[in-house]
């Protein structure tokens, strides 16, 4: 009997859907007892052809003929009943080629050999770990040879990640890709290389988040191209890490960086703090010094514009603004001097004098005393 679609499991180019058709088609169960069916007429016919005293066409009778043929043909019709689940989608193959998609239901169609039916789950959302496999809890174990990647820095970075997708097409998962699993887990992990390659060790740590969805896309992207009927929902980073044997001297670098970070911060802030001061203080100064000159520029103009006025006068009056201007020579010398009056033509040798300083201190000091006295 030629092998179709359902015989093993496998499709006639030997390749069989993989996680969706165990169970929806006319399997190898049906197929064993159309064999055991054949075997047990053959088997019948020759102890009836031959006389012997064993189960054979004489003593089974028209009866027990009519009722197996029965059983085949109700087996074999079988094979054309579908029955799709909510969360299921039914492909029907004529002769081993696509031909239509039903949705949830009941539905019929022709028998095995003719047609041959699928039923994927599309509602099911499939995880594969990467790197590691879970041993339940927070148990797990590593796979080095998945996780361990090279960075675009030259570091070597120990990578666990879990890739979440689904069914979108159920013709193009069932007949493009042999081992749709096998396949996600491959585009992934060339994906998840292709990203390290040009990022550096501590992106890989701190940026977790980007790199999971850069990931995502470039994965998409192949399964698309390879027409895989596939959504990559989600990447899930779960460590991403220098490998254990350099962990502790990575971490030992990681602090010494912080340490250089946290000493930068200060002298940042130390420099916020003490540059507006000394701004502040340079403007203080300006503006003083700009105060300075306008005093002096004015003070200037007033000594030029006093001398010019000065000047006029003179012109208009000599003789007056130049006794005027000695008069006032004198005022300013003599008026902060002790003064002496001597009478040079006083007779019988006697210099009689008034000490007018000495009389001013001198009342000066009987008017506090007075003061003091009442």
């Amino acid at each position: 009997m030629p092998e179709g679609r359902n015989g093993g499991g496998r499709g006639p180019w030997g390749q069989g859907p993989q996680g969706g058709g165990q169970g929806g088609g006319p399997g190898p169960d049906i197929e064993e007892l159309l064999r055991r069916g054949q075997d047990r007429f053959r088997r019948a016919a020759r102890r009836g052809g031959g006389g012997g005293g064993g189960f054979g066409f004489g003593n089974m009778g028209a009866g027990g003929l009519i009722a197996a043929g029965l059983i085949v043909l109700v087996a074999w019709l079988a094979t054309g009943v579908m029955i799709v689940a909510p969360a299921e989608e039914g492909v029907v193959t004529r002769f081993g080629a696509y031909d239509r998609t039903h949705g949830p239901g009941f539905t019929l169609h022709w028998p095995w050999p003719i047609e041959a039916h699928y039923t994927p789950d599309i509602a099911q959302v499939r995880q594969a770990d990467i790197g590691f496999v879970d041993l339940g809890g927070d148990r797990k174990r590593d796979i080095p040879i998945d996780s361990l990647m090279l960075t675009g820095d030259g570091n070597i970075v120990d990578v666990d990640y879990s890739v979440l997708w689904f069914i979108n097409n159920s013709a193009n998962y069932l007949f493009n890709i042999q081992n749709p699993e096998g396949t996600v887990r491959a585009v992934a992990e060339s994906a998840m290389r292709e990203v390290a390659g040009q990022a550096s060790l501590e992106q890989m740590r701190q940026e977790r988040e980007r790199i999971a969805t850069e990931v995502q896309v470039i994965a998409q992207a192949v399964l698309d191209e390879y027409q895989a009927g596939i959504v990559v929902q989600e990447v899930i980073m779960r460590e991403s890490d220098p490998p254990p044997e350099v962990l502790d001297a990575f971490r030992d670098v990681e602090a010494a960086q912080q340490d250089r970070e946290r000493a930068r911060n200060e002298a940042e802030a130390y420099t916020n703090q003490i540059v507006p001061r000394a701004q502040g203080e340079a403007d203080r100064i300006i503006q003083e010094a700009e105060a300075y000159r306008e005093r002096i520029i004015a003070e200037a103009d007033g000594e030029a514009q006093r001398f010019l006025a000065v000047l006029e006068e003179y012109r208009n009056a000599p003789n007056v603004t130049r006794q005027r201007l000695y008069y006032e020579a004198m005022e300013e010398v003599l008026g902060t001097t002790d003064m002496i009056i001597v009478d040079e033509g006083a007779s019988g040798g006697i210099v009689p004098y008034l000490p007018l300083s000495e009389l001013e201190r001198s009342s000066g000091s009987d008017r506090r005393e007075d003061r003091g006295g009442q």
